[in-house]
């Protein structure tokens, strides 16, 4: 378990962000479709400033912007398995910042039903493993 759970952690993680920027961009359906939280990136946008409401709107226009950036190259990087722990750790921040915002703006409630602490928690941990089976990581310190 210790060599198969950082891989799993690994692919949740990283599918987990991709997942949400497909859906920001409509890969997953049209607003308002079964299973689709936004459908668009204008609905995302809305949603994204409702969670930063307590800073000025156009900053959290580019947090949404330096978010979506952030969850798509450590989407990859986890995925692929290449500087797992710093990719994990900045993981663990993102996710954290997320459950903070959305416990500032919406309660805590909200928060909890997107596991975005249960996320952050796996990311912390994930930055902690040694291990790191079928990744770019383990053939580059092979070598």
């Amino acid at each position: 378990m210790t060599k198969l759970s950082p891989l799993f952690l690994r692919l949740a993680l990283g599918v987990s962000f991709l997942s949400a920027v497909a859906d920001r961009f409509g890969f997953w359906g049209l607003p308002g479709s079964p299973s689709v939280s936004w459908g668009n990136w204008q609905n995302f946008l809305s949603y994204s400033n409702a969670v930063n409401s307590f800073v000025p709107h156009q900053l959290a226009e580019v947090l949404a912007v330096a978010a979506t950036g952030l969850e798509i190259l450590l989407g990859w990087l986890l995925i692929l398995g290449y500087r797992v722990r710093l990719a994990a750790l900045v993981s663990g921040i993102l996710l954290l910042s997320f459950a903070l915002a959305m416990t500032i703006s919406f309660g805590f409630k909200p928060s909890l039903y997107y596991s975005v602490w249960t996320g952050a928690a796996a990311a912390f941990l994930l930055s902690t493993a040694t291990s790191n089976m079928y990744s770019i990581d383990q053939i580059i310190s092979k070598k």
